[in-house]
């Protein structure tokens, strides 16, 4: 079976699909961003009226992020600690890879799921990262 979930603490997605589908015992998220949900404004990100960057904040697109994934998590009635597998998009891999480092050992101190680091050029909102969750949702035996 197969369920579709939309979680409405969740900012919206930016296409026609949902936050999160469920197959089985595994959750598949759709790609998150840091996007705020009831603004949808992006953490840390000033741009001037004609469109320029005015004030970037990678930390704050980090901490958003994670959030915006616990919130998906949750509307499908799973824990932080059933991520089994996570891809990471940087549109700068040179100048993110080790602030995101850092700040995901806060999230997971003990290690985490599995993870793979992608940089890539451009993401369809003007965010600098987007990350694509896997979850175990089965009994644990």
């Amino acid at each position: 079976m197969k369920k579709q979930i939309h979680a409405s603490s969740a900012p919206r997605p930016v296409g026609a699909y949902p936050h999160a589908r469920r197959v089985g015992d595994l959750l598949f998220l759709s790609g998150i961003g840091p996007r705020d949900p009831k603004t949808n404004e992006v953490p840390g990100l000033k741009r001037t009226p004609s469109g320029n960057f005015e004030a970037f904040d990678f930390e704050a697109q980090c901490h958003a992020v994670f959030a915006n994934v616990k919130s998906v998590l949750e509307a499908c009635g799973a824990s932080w600690d059933a991520l089994v597998d996570i891809t990471v998009f940087l549109t700068d891999m040179q100048r993110d890879f080790h602030t995101f480092n850092r700040i995901y050992a806060q999230y997971f101190p003990k290690g985490g799921p599995c993870r793979t680091t992608v940089g890539i050029s451009a993401l369809p909102t003007p965010i600098a990262i987007e990350l694509k969750c896997i979850a175990w949702v089965g009994d644990e035996k």
